[in-house]
Order: C-alpha cells, then sequence, then structure tokens
C-alpha cells in the first residue's frame, strides 16, 4: 500500500497507522487500546490520508464483530477523509464517490452496516454528494428489501419482502438529505423507488414507519420542491473558495473601485454579490412548487396504474395531495 509523499512526521504517523490497522485485521478483531491507538495516530496530524483510509476499510472487511465504538471511529475517519481530504471542504467529487464505491463494493456487495451507514453519514453531511452515491446506497437498500439479505437484516427472519424500521431510517435520511439534490427534494429515481418497494411489500408485515415513508416521499416529489439550485458544484465551489482566498491588492482595487464610483451598489453589497442574510426560504420555494403539473399527474396514473389496482397506500396518497399538505 502506497504511503502519501509529505513531510517526514506525517509519513511516519501513516506508516505507524497502517502496521496497528493491520496487526489488528490479523487477528479479526479491535481491542479498546488498539481503538485508542488508531484515534491517536488518525488525528494527531489533523488529517486522514487516501492509505490509512484504506487500511481502515481492510480491517474492517477482517473483523469477525464489529462494535459500536469502532462503527464510530469507522465512519468518523472514512467520512473525514472523505470530505475533507481535499479542498473544497464537505464536498463529495465523482471521484472520492467512485473510490468509496469502489472500497465498499470490490466483491459485488455491502458487508457490515458499519459501511452502509458510512455511505449515509456522508450524504447526510456533505453540501454536495454525486446522484452516483446516493443512488448506490438506495440500490443498496432496495436489493435487500427484496432478497431478506444484507448488513440491515439478521438473515431476513420475517420475509424476503418486508420492509424493515432500519430500512425505512436509512432510506428517509437518504432521500431527504442535504447532500442530494437539496434540503427536502425527492427526486423521480427516488419517488419510482419507493413505488417499486411499496408494489412488491404491500400484503408484508413493514414496519410502522413505513407508509407514511411512501407518502411523504413521494408526496414531496409531486409538489415539486427540488430546488435545483440548492446546491454549488464540486467545481464551482473551488472556484468560488480559489476567488474569497485571493487576497491580491487587485482584488481589493477592483471592489474598492466598484464601492467608489457605483455608490449605490457600494449600499447594496449584499444583494449584487449574493450576500445571504438568512438562507434560502424553503417554506417560500416549496409553496411556490406546490401545484402538481400535469406531467407530474401523468407520471403519478402511471405509477399508480402499473398494478392495475389503486392500494390503500395509493389511496392515502391521492387523499394528501388533494389536502394540499
Amino acid at each position: 500500500m502506497a504511503l502519501v509523499e509529505t513531510g517526514g512526521t506525517e509519513r511516519a504517523m501513516t506508516t505507524h497507522f497502517i502496521e496497528l490497522a493491520r496487526a489488528a485485521a490479523a487477528e479479526g478483531r479491535v481491542t479498546a487500546d488498539e481503538l485508542l491507538a488508531l484515534r491517536r495516530e488518525g488525528w494527531g496530524d489533523g488529517i486522514i490520508t487516501r492509505a490509512e483510509a484504506e487500511a481502515l476499510f481492510a480491517l474492517n472487511n477482517a473483523l469477525d464483530e464489529r462494535s459500536e465504538e469502532w462503527v464510530d471511529f469507522f465512519v468518523e475517519a472514512i467520512g473525514e477523509y472523505v470530505l475533507n481530504g481535499a479542498p473544497p471542504r464537505l464536498q463529495c467529487s465523482d471521484a472520492e464517490a467512485e473510490w468509496l464505491i469502489g472500497q465498499i463494493d470490490h466483491d459485488g456487495t455491502v458487508e457490515s452496516m458499519a459501511e452502509l451507514e458510512c455511505m449515509v453519514r456522508i450524504i447526510e453531511r456533505a453540501e454536495n454528494t454525486p446522484d452516483r452515491l446516493k443512488n448506490y446506497v438506495l440500490g443498496v437498500v432496495e436489493r435487500e428489501v427484496l432478497t431478506g439479505a444484507g448488513p440491515t437484516r439478521c438473515g431476513g427472519e420475517l420475509s424476503a419482502t418486508h420492509i424493515s424500521a432500519a430500512e425505512c431510517r436509512i432510506i428517509r435520511r437518504v432521500i431527504f438529505a442535504s447532500g442530494g439534490h437539496g434540503p427536502a427534494a425527492v427526486t423521480r429515481f427516488d419517488a419510482e423507488m419507493l413505488f417499486r418497494l411499496k408494489d412488491e411489500t404491500l400484503a408484508e408485515e413493514n414496519a410502522a414507519e413505513w407508509d407514511e415513508l411512501f407518502i411523504d416521499g413521494v408526496a414531496n416529489f409531486l409538489k415539486g420542491f427540488t430546488l435545483q439550485n440548492a446546491q454549488v458544484s464540486h467545481e464551482r465551489k473551488l472556484e468560488l473558495e480559489a476567488f474569497v482566498a485571493d487576497n491580491t491588492p487587485n482584488v481589493a482595487r477592483f471592489m474598492g473601485k466598484v464601492a467608489r464610483e457605483v455608490p449605490q451598489v457600494g449600499n447594496h453589497f449584499g444583494k449584487v454579490f449574493g450576500k445571504r442574510e438568512g438562507g434560502p426560504d424553503y417554506a417560500a420555494l416549496a409553496a411556490k412548487g406546490e401545484a402538481v403539473t400535469d406531467h407530474e399527474n401523468e407520471w403519478l396514473e402511471k405509477m399508480i396504474a402499473a398494478d392495475g389496482e389503486v392500494d390503500e397506500l395509493e389511496s392515502r396518497l391521492l387523499a394528501r395531495i388533494a389536502a394540499g399538505n
């Protein structure tokens, strides 16, 4: 495993970290002392390197049991690498998402709740994540529901197609995460996934949370609360950070000249340069998009007609939409 080409101290810390991880992997368990040592080494230089992150994945794959303390550390450390390992902070690039999925999906399956929770927490924390990562997580959960096997299950004891409380929580966290298309923004991909799960599990003993999750999610999509401009792309965030970091006299002179020559602009810098007083008014944006369009009506009719009947959940969804809440 390659080590980071940085200063000698960082290289030494990375080497020691990897040695600790490999020793624990050989034993198939992480003791309390080993976990403490990993924490000290990992945060000692303020960063988690790719070599360290990959060592943690190798260790997680080797563990016979994963304690809550281990899962907390693993999720925290991998999230730190993905979101803050390279500028801009709190952004997950396409390359980082592909790396993460590659580490988790190397054998074609998600092995543990630690890996699943790791991806969900990154989506929740990030200001922006690629659709590829979000859709991958939802695909994993959908397969688990339909097969009864995976990290959210203990052998699929009830049936292969029921929706568990753990799966409901993960789906809700992902489709309403700020790192998706925007806060409270449910996409067509998400809504169609909810319909597929509903159709496959209609007669099963699903978790109590499922009914409201289905109705909340599809109603949200139909109301059009997508906030297409709520996120700044990874590339644009880099450009903006570079501009803010540029403290050269040229930039200062330019801003001063604008203020002097166009006083009214100087008095309204916030408006001209996009300063936000209290952030977006999501309530107003949601209200603006509440009307269900003809296109959305056609989509809904198609989804409901797919199985040839209007079931109880679909009836409740229609009632919610009609009530306008």
